[in-house]
């Protein structure tokens, strides 16, 4: 039997494929769990697994390409291939944003190691310099984004160039926020946890400002999503690094099991939720003839 599902505009009678989830609390939780297992698993294969930020980046940015086709060409909106995504934009994102901003000195070799593993030991452009090319890239799609006339509302996305345009926008801002998270957590002086409490209090007031009405909803979803990408990377080293250095130390595999078990079960009652509110290709169609 076709299981297909089509978004209902009851206002307007138009009926499309839907292709990304609705924005709920639920989205945020999950947005925020892959995010930080984004920066724990970038982590892991980069440093723990002495692969280098460069070899890294590259593998990652391959799975991340594999995993947006799967999703570009699915048709329909599904869990599994929209998180994916996610977090492959989260993990790729990481190690990307490292490998712009660090080097090959002893600020950022850890454990007696001597290099960053195979290939460039990074570009060391630093975080201001790193954010300002991330910034500037970002801004450049939403500019070519509005110039095509699609819209931003992430539950109004339904064209194939809508949704590259999403993805190229979800890419630069996850790289963007891990190095914002990073700043917050290795050059700010607030450590882990007053990086984290920052972004958190950020949050809060784009939540008050939801009941503002000259305040765009859209823009505050663009700039929430750039947000969660920072909370989670200093989450994640809070996560992960040394006790000395204002972490829990409870290491990147044990972290990135502990948050991938996580991520699998909120995908697991998203797609159930789907599956259940879901309306049939052919019961549409009936009613729209």
């Amino acid at each position: 039997m076709n299981t297909d599902t089509i978004d209902v505009n009851t206002d307007t009678h138009h009926y499309v494929m839907k292709k990304l989830p609705e924005v709920t609390l639920a989205f945020w939780v999950m947005k925020i769990a892959a995010t930080t297992l984004g920066e724990t698993a970038g982590d892991l294969f980069a440093q723990t697994l002495a692969l280098g930020y460069f070899l890294t980046t590259v593998a990652l940015f391959l799975i991340f390409v594999v995993t947006l086709v799967v999703q570009l060409r699915s048709t329909r909106y599904n869990p599994f291939f929209y998180w994916t995504v996610i977090l492959s934009t989260s993990t790729a994102g990481t190690t990307t944003s490292d490998f712009m901003n660090r080097d090959a000195s002893a600020t950022y070799l850890s454990g007696g190691a001597t290099s960053l593993g195979w290939g460039p030991q990074g570009l060391g452009l630093g975080y201001p310099a790193g954010a300002a090319i991330l910034i500037s890239l970002l801004i450049a799609i939403f500019v070519i984004w509005k110039f095509t006339g699609l819209t931003f509302s992430i539950r109004d996305i339904v064209t194939f160039r809508g949704e590259a345009l999403f993805w190229s926008a979800i890419l630069v801002s996850n790289t963007l926020g891990t190095s914002m998270g990073d700043f917050l957590s290795d050059s700010s002086g607030l450590g882990y946890g007053g990086g984290a409490l920052l972004v958190t209090g950020l949050l809060a007031g784009l939540l008050a400002l939801m009941r503002v009405p000259a305040v765009p909803n859209v823009l505050l979803f663009w700039i929430a999503f750039v947000l969660t990408r920072p909370l989670g990377a200093t989450v994640g080293d809070f996560l992960t690094k040394p006790v000395a250095k204002g972490g829990l130390d409870l290491g990147t595999a044990g972290s990135s099991a502990a948050l991938l078990a996580l991520l699998l079960g909120l995908v697991a009652c998203a797609h159930v939720r789907e599956r259940r509110n879901a309306v049939p290709r052919g019961e549409v169609l009936a009613e729209n003839s």
